[in-house]
């Protein structure tokens, strides 16, 4: 048996683009991405701290250092210019791997700048 559990969180971060003329997708900051641990084409889940929305999609890395966060496609339909979302990314695991597993988050601040990275202790 495999549990789903919180791999990664990019917590706080501000829409900076929202392109429904795009195929798909939500573009982040390659800085942020590596951070977190989350790689090119992997499936997050996008939190809208604003209107609730909840939408899971696939990440492309955008420019390091630029805080972009960019909506794509149907995905900008669900966050606007400017909005605060979360990312979150997941993972398999058995339930003893579970047990020790602490996720990664990365907190932000001004233009979605990694303010600190930590592991989840609770």
């Amino acid at each position: 048996m495999k549990l789903t559990i919180l791999k990664a969180k990019i917590h706080t971060v501000k829409v900076t683009e929202a392109n429904v003329a795009y195929n798909g997708s939500i573009t982040i900051d390659a800085d942020l991405l590596d951070a977190a641990g989350i790689k090119k084409y992997e499936q997050v889940y996008i939190n809208n701290a604003v209107n609730g929305s909840r939408i899971m999609t696939y990440v492309l890395p955008g420019k390091r250092g630029s805080g972009e966060v960019c909506m794509n496609g149907g995905a900008a339909l669900h966050a606007k210019l400017g909005e605060t979302v979360h990312i979150l990314s997941f993972i398999q695991l058995s339930p003893e791997e579970a047990e020790t597993y602490q996720p990664t988050l990365v907190f932000t601040e001004g233009e979605n700048k990694i303010k600190s990275v930590e592991k989840y202790d609770y």
